[in-house]
């Protein structure tokens, strides 16, 4: 029996293949073994495919924005087969070029992004990327250039950054997540990678990055995003609580009860220390060990965060929109393989995409 995720698995063991790719070829393998006979049933059927990813994949945002186009694209196909048999072929086939070429977009963004880096740059980069990484490898061959690299907690891929870099022959050391400020005197331009470009023109990337482009803003320092256009995602968060990889166990607040406080004199139960609607579980509270790990801060802490595009000025709770001043944009420029756009042109850009 056909598993969705277990194609997808397959497809994210490649290296080179990123999240929103997989979901889209793991679409293409569902296509291939659906028994759909109207493209009402292969757009329900690709819905439903696309819904059970999500829900077994721990990178649901990226993995939403690869079967959002790639639904859209089935949706808006145009075609002239003469049975609905032909038409799953082509779409396959469609499907699966698309995944070919996308694999070139890297290559397209580097040699956009090139001409930004000069001799004796020293840019800071974010956690690890391969687009990113493919750009600074291709401009160590004809400019010199070094680079810090934050630590990027709770994963700590920016050491995988580091390494990759160093290995290169390109100067790089690894910063403290908490030193970005500490470090922006020193740097020319921030350049990161990203999980998703939202609607907003805002980004998705690797927790950390809005307060570096934050800090990148108040430095006046360039902040630079890479973005592949499959990772345009139609998505329109207003704050970080906004994004779908949030929940409620981020950044909670367990009950503290000691796992050692037996001895501790406790009140009755009919007190409101003890009342169990005081308790996120319902019932006894959580008894919280007296030594932290990083594995409990980890699971406690996200793993991406939004970044937006413009620095918002004021809200008013009680209007129904958004008071927004016209500020600096934080994001400079988002490069792609189809251009370097202001977030107002990713706004623009996802519009047309998304209209056929």
């Amino acid at each position: 029996m056909f598993s969705i995720y277990d194609a997808f698995k397959r497809k994210i063991a490649d290296e080179e293949i990123s999240t929103p790719l997989a979901a889209i070829l793991a679409l293409t393998e569902l296509i291939e073994n659906s028994d759909a006979g109207t493209m009402f049933e292969l757009v329900k059927a690709l819905n439903d495919g696309a819904e059970a990813l999500k829900k077994q994949a721990s990178n649901t945002i990226s993995v939403n924005a690869g079967c959002e186009l790639f639904i859209a694209f089935v949706t808006l196909f145009p075609h002239d087969s003469d049975n609905f048999t032909d038409l799953k072929k082509e779409l396959i086939r469609q499907g699966q070029n698309y995944a070919a070429e996308a694999l070139t977009y890297r290559k397209k963004i580097a040699e956009l992004a090139f001409g930004f880096i000069k001799d004796g740059s020293v840019i800071l980069t974010h956690s690890y990327s391969r687009v990113v990484m493919q750009t600074l490898l291709l401009a160590h061959k004809r400019k010199r250039f070094s680079v810090f690299v934050t630590e990027a907690r709770p994963r700590g891929l920016g050491i995988k950054t580091a390494e990759a870099l160093t290995a290169a022959g390109v100067p790089s050391t690894v910063i403290l997540d908490s030193a970005v400020a500490y470090v922006m005197d020193k740097v020319d331009f921030v350049l990161v990678g990203s999980e998703a470009v939202v609607e907003s023109g805002g980004l998705v990337n690797a927790v950390g990055s809005n307060q570096i482009a934050i800090i990148a803003r108040a430095a006046n320092k360039p902040f630079y995003a890479l973005a592949e256009s499959y990772k345009f995602h139609r998505l329109f968060p207003l704050s970080q609580y906004d994004l779908p990889s949030h929940n409620s166990k981020i950044l909670s607040f367990p009950s503290i009860l000691h796992a050692n406080s037996s001895s501790m004199n406790t009140s009755s139960p009919s007190s409101p220390s003890q009342n169990e609607s005081n308790y996120p579980t319902g019932g006894q509270p959580e008894r919280v060990p007296l030594r932290i790990t990083q594995e409990q801060i980890s699971k406690n802490n996200p793993d991406v965060d939004y970044t937006r595009s413009l620095l918002l000025a004021s809200t008013a709770p009680e209007m129904t929109v958004l008071i927004l001043r016209r500020r600096p944009d934080l994001i400079s420029l988002v490069f792609s393989d189809v251009g370097s756009l202001t977030p107002e042109g990713v706004s623009q850009y996802l519009v047309g995409m998304f209209a056929g």
